[in-house]
């Protein structure tokens, strides 16, 4: 990884990202990393967290909206179906789970539901958590609610990047962590 003050590298597998930085408090940039549309990130990730994944597991749950290409990816690698945690309940979601989080992005709380369609892929089963990043914990901590109430079991936590410190994530299987730049 390399940094020249206006990116930050990152190597996934095979292939390399400039990431821009972004301001997040005077001082204070992070590296943003969007796979949407990156087709290849998407899948190289997929295949090296698959790889590292506990083997136990019977369904994979992302939020939306930038981990669902990576969702997608897994189940095509592992076999196993996927759950979308929406941040925004629709009106053709009924007997929903929720679970409400502050949200990094806004600094506001916001709900996390899981529809009630899905709610028979979780009961009662081994789930693994997949997210794109992890950097404060918030929406991996309302997944975890969420798993609780639907009555399943989490065996296995993956990211292709935590953020910060990396000591405060040592049960997520990551690709990379992402530092915080100060100025």
């Amino acid at each position: 990884m390399s940094y020249d003050g206006r990116h930050h590298t990152v190597q996934i597998g095979t292939v390399s990202r400039d990431l821009p930085l972004f301001q997040v408090a005077p001082g204070v940039k992070i590296a943003i990393f969007n796979m949407l549309g990156d087709s290849e990130v998407v899948e190289i990730a997929a295949r090296l967290l698959a790889a590292r994944a506990p083997r136990d597991a019977d369904v994979i749950l992302v939020p939306e909206v930038k981990a669902v290409p990576l969702g997608h990816a897994l189940s095509v690698q592992t076999g196993l179906p996927y759950v979308v945690v929406r941040k925004v309940r629709k009106p053709y979601m009924v007997d929903c789970l929720e679970t409400e989080v502050i949200s990094i992005t806004t600094g506001k709380p916001q709900t996390l539901y899981i529809d009630g369609k899905d709610r028979a892929l979780l009961a009662g089963k081994r789930a693994l958590i997949a997210d794109d990043v992890i950097s404060t914990g918030a929406t991996l901590r309302g997944m975890r609610q969420l798993l609780a109430v639907a009555g399943a079991q989490i065996v296995g936590e993956l990211a292709v990047f935590t953020e910060g410190d990396e000591s405060v994530w040592p049960d997520v299987i990551a690709l990379g962590n992402l530092p915080v730049f100060i100025d």
